[in-house]
């Protein structure tokens, strides 16, 4: 279980929470106006995630068909610089 605690509060009480991370295992949440921002785990942990989570991700990111045309246009543009002393 993960326990919620704001930022201020973890800044006034860090030194314990690392130990408690450290020694206990536990995890937090940080909240930053009552906005969960973060997340204070012990090391080595990872979040565990199943394959339709992963597909769910990658579908909502945002798709600009254009962008293939634009790297094409830019690598179009990038010239070696001439030579001064020529």
């Amino acid at each position: 279980m993960k326990t919620i605690i704001s930022s201020t509060k973890l800044v006034r009480q860090l030194g314990d929470c690392l130990a408690r991370v450290k020694y206990r295992g536990e995890a937090f949440v940080i909240t930053k106006n009552d906005e969960a921002v973060a997340e204070l785990l012990p090391a080595g942990i990872s979040h565990k995630g199943n394959w339709s989570d992963i597909a769910a991700s990658l579908a909502a990111l945002p798709f600009d068909e254009e962008f293939a045309d634009d790297l094409q246009r830019v690598n179009q543009l990038d010239r070696l610089p001439e030579n001064p002393w020529d």
